[in-house]
């Protein structure tokens, strides 16, 4: 198996966490068991509007977070699918977090928000651009994806500790 294939492989490995991590933040909001399946259902198609209002002040957190916790994903999906066209690699953006809002409304599990559509897509846009950077500095393709495969790996492995602990902390 030549090094582009392992690093392919890893990358698909990282990507299905990853995904499996989105969904479990977004959709499910780490409920353990889904205790709050069925309580909560809004839909917001106003962007930037009511959701980004918390007691009266503009939420700008949750606006900023929204936006980082796609970058990966935008980083994922040139990595996987770099043959594709920026179009289509955006498009894949828009439809993961269209994905979560509409599981958010059909499980009654939170607002589902254009705003966050918005944000998570704008996210994965600049993750695309990021990697894209990476690859013009550095000329090589292979060393980008193995630097990112590295950091990822990482970055997966504290962030699962992290939410083991957390779990095991809040029985």
């Amino acid at each position: 198996m030549n090094e582009f294939n392992r690093i392919n492989k890893l990358t698909i490995i990282l990507f299905i966490i990853y995904l499996i991590a989105i969904f479990e933040i977004i959709v499910f909001k780490l409920e353990l068991p889904f205790s709050q399946v069925g309580q909560f259902r809004n839909i917001n198609f106003i962007p930037f509007h009511e959701s980004m209002i918390v007691n009266g002040q503009v939420n700008y957190s949750e606006i900023i977070m929204n936006i980082i916790i796609f970058i990966p994903l935008g980083i994922y999906v040139e990595m996987i699918f770099s043959r594709w066209s920026t179009f289509h690699k955006v498009i894949i953006s828009f439809l993961v977090s269209l994905m979560c809002e509409v599981l958010q409304y059909i499980f009654a599990l939170g607002a589902s928000d254009i705003t966050d559509i918005i944000n998570n897509t704008l996210g994965g846009i600049i993750g695309l651009l990021i990697i894209k950077v990476l690859i013009k500095l550095f000329n090589n393709r292979s060393k980008v994806y193995r630097f990112i495969n590295v950091v990822a790996t990482i970055g997966t492995v504290v962030m699962g500790l992290l939410l083991a602990i957390l779990i095991i902390a809040n029985r």
